[in-house]
């Protein structure tokens, strides 16, 4: 089933897309313009990549595990480029987190029988948790720095009135923190009512029945739920132990 058809037309108009997103993200005082369009190439590339070798991955599971490694690795990255501003070797921490969340929830899923152990439900499944990890990880680290760099008098506050370094952080920022479950939170909620997310429309699209999609995207949506929990709790006490720096900064101790 065609839901898009290939050509100039849709070449055209993702150009047209992204470079009005572009212009206005500039003129609006939002960021930098030249990041969405670096992001709309950097897409464009990799789907390209992912739609020529998805055929060969998804032959054996081993290939699929080895391609959700390098998922891992470059949401890590992605991560700790977004908290700290660099990829030096303690900004990796970022690791931490996304595993935190993907391997015991994909675990619980597949002893659970609930999911054949196959490739063409494995790889899409975990990359969208993975997806949904990354997303948890940068926004509570994020949080994190903005809310530590902000309230440093706090934080010094704290410490100096004997709280340990955990405890300083927990009382500052860990409600800042907790907003990237917000996006996660409201998807949910809203499922069905305000958004057909992927995972429904991916397994209708692919013939199965309107209530084994919805089944499929509950699933996502609840392992989403846990996966994002178990990340941002992480990332909190990473940072707290000092391990993940905060804009590239160690905390004061």
């Amino acid at each position: 089933m065609n839901t898009v058809t290939l050509g100039w037309p849709l070449a055209a108009l993702l150009v047209v897309l992204a470079a009005t997103a572009s212009i206005t993200t500039e003129l609006a005082g939002l960021g930098r313009g030249r990041d969405i369009a670096i992001a709309a190439v950097r897409a464009a590339a990799q789907l390209t990549v992912v739609s020529l070798v998805i055929g060969f991955v998804l032959r054996s599971i081993g290939w699929t595990a080895a391609f959700l490694a390098l998922m891992v690795i470059v949401a890590a990255g992605t991560s700790a480029h977004r908290i700290t501003g660099s990829l030096r070797p303690r900004s990796w921490w970022t690791a931490a987190p996304i595993l935190a969340g993907i391997v015991p929830t994909m675990t619980a899923i597949l002893l659970s029988t609930a999911m054949p152990i196959e490739p063409i439900a494995v790889l899409p499944t975990a990359g969208i948790l993975i997806g949904g990890a990354m997303t948890a990880t940068s926004l509570a680290g994020r949080r994190l720095t903005e809310e530590l760099t902000m309230q440093s008098s706090s934080y010094e506050a704290a410490l100096s009135i004997g709280l340990s370094r955990r405890e300083g952080v927990t009382l500052v920022a860990r409600g800042a923190a907790a907003l990237a479950l917000v996006p996660g939170l409201d998807q949910t909620r809203t499922v069905g009512v305000v958004t057909l997310p992927g995972a429904f429309v991916g397994v209708l699209l692919a013939g199965a029945s309107p209530v084994q999609a919805g089944a499929v995207q509950l699933l996502v949506l609840v392992s989403l739920l846990l996966v994002q929990a178990l990340a941002v709790t992480v990332t909190v006490e990473l940072v707290s132990a000092g391990l993940l720096p905060v804009a590239g900064r160690p905390l004061p101790e």
